[in-house]
């Protein structure tokens, strides 16, 4: 497995596993087979509701002396309804014990924006209107320091950020006392990001991509949950270019689509629940996209209309002071089509 070092002189592996929507059960056999795969990096966040499962598996790995605990890299997130200074130690604490852990390699703000949450099931508060309830004047800056008290109290090896635009990123790396070691964004074929990565380039922030190959399952989700349907839902699996790379390489549509953002040096974690799409995921390590096909791929980026998670599921975001994505709306803040 590959790894690149963080900026807090830590290794991440370059693949992880993204446990974003699914059954406690499900993500038990998935990080079951991941780690009989190879796999060493997890991703999970406390709105998951997967850190109990993943906490779970690896403790059983741990018991059973098939792993050591410092040879995983655990990543979790701050909700947004604890982006609150006051709130960041509570709610690590809470992924703490779910994951029955100690510390984690990795916790990143999960977004820039939040909401006020119920004091009991920490779900983000509704107006009768069906708009969430913004908390508008938290301030980022003074979340991060608490973030670092963190990392200064052990708990935490290495933090970062989730889904923030370059303005907010540069506002954390003037005040920062430890800069963010990641950032975690929606990034695949069609959604490149990259002026975004390259200013993370000049702060040696490494990038994450979630949602790798345009996370396929997504629509059906935001249509179920929150009744809300982009128009035009991406199909990067299935775009020509893609499948041709992939019948010359002898590779699925997915592999190319990773060890193309790898070998951009971006870290992937792609999800999976399917045993046998969790082993190929990991597979990508023998063989090498030439310059020509990176381009190829490189072509294929839509910019912004490409974007899937726009969050304007949550109605009424897009009102928030710290919403990071002004440029999907119209001048009247409508949503671009």
């Amino acid at each position: 497995m590959k790894s690149v070092t963080l900026n807090s002189g830590h290794q991440m592996p370059m693949i992880g596993l993204g446990t974003w929507r699914a059954q406690p059960e499900d993500i038990e056999k998935a990080v079951e087979a991941a780690l009989n795969d190879g796999y060493r990096h997890i991703d999970t966040a406390f709105n998951y509701n997967t850190e109990e499962p993943i906490g779970k598996t690896i403790k059983n790995w741990i018991s059973d002396e098939k792993i050591k605990r410092e040879d995983l890299f655990i990543t979790t997130k701050l909700p947004n309804v604890g982006n609150r200074p006051e709130d960041v130690e509570k709610f690590l604490e809470m992924s703490l014990k779910r994951l029955q852990m100690n510390y984690v390699d990795l916790y990143l703000i999960h977004m820039p924006f939040s909401f006020w949450g119920d004091p009991e099931t920490f779900a983000p508060l509704v107006n009768e209107d069906s708009t969430f309830q913004l908390h508008d004047d938290n301030d980022i800056v003074s979340t991060w320091r608490e973030m670092e008290k963190q990392v200064e109290k052990g708990k935490v090896k290495s933090i970062g950020l989730s889904n923030f635009n370059i303005e907010q990123i540069e506002r954390i790396c003037r005040s920062s006392k430890i800069k963010p070691a990641v950032l975690q964004i929606e990034l695949h074929a069609y959604l490149q990001q990259k002026e975004l990565v390259e200013q993370c380039k000049r702060h040696d922030i490494i990038v994450t991509a979630y949602s790798p190959l345009g996370s396929p399952g997504a629509n059906s989700h935001f249509i179920s949950k929150y009744n809300y349907s982009l128009n035009n839902f991406p199909d990067i699996l299935g775009h020509p270019t893609v499948r041709n790379l992939a019948q010359k390489y002898a590779k699925t549509p997915g592999q190319i689509l990773l060890r193309y953002s790898n070998q951009r040096g971006i870290v992937v974690i792609p999800k999976s629940l399917n045993p046998n799409r969790i082993k190929e995921n990991i597979d990508i390590y023998d063989f090498e996209l030439i310059e020509d096909d990176m381009q190829a791929l490189a072509n294929l980026d839509k910019g912004e209309e490409g974007r899937i998670f726009d969050f304007l599921f949550f109605k009424g975001v897009e009102k928030h002071p710290e919403y990071p994505f002004k440029q999907r709306l119209t001048e009247d803040g409508k949503r671009l089509s």
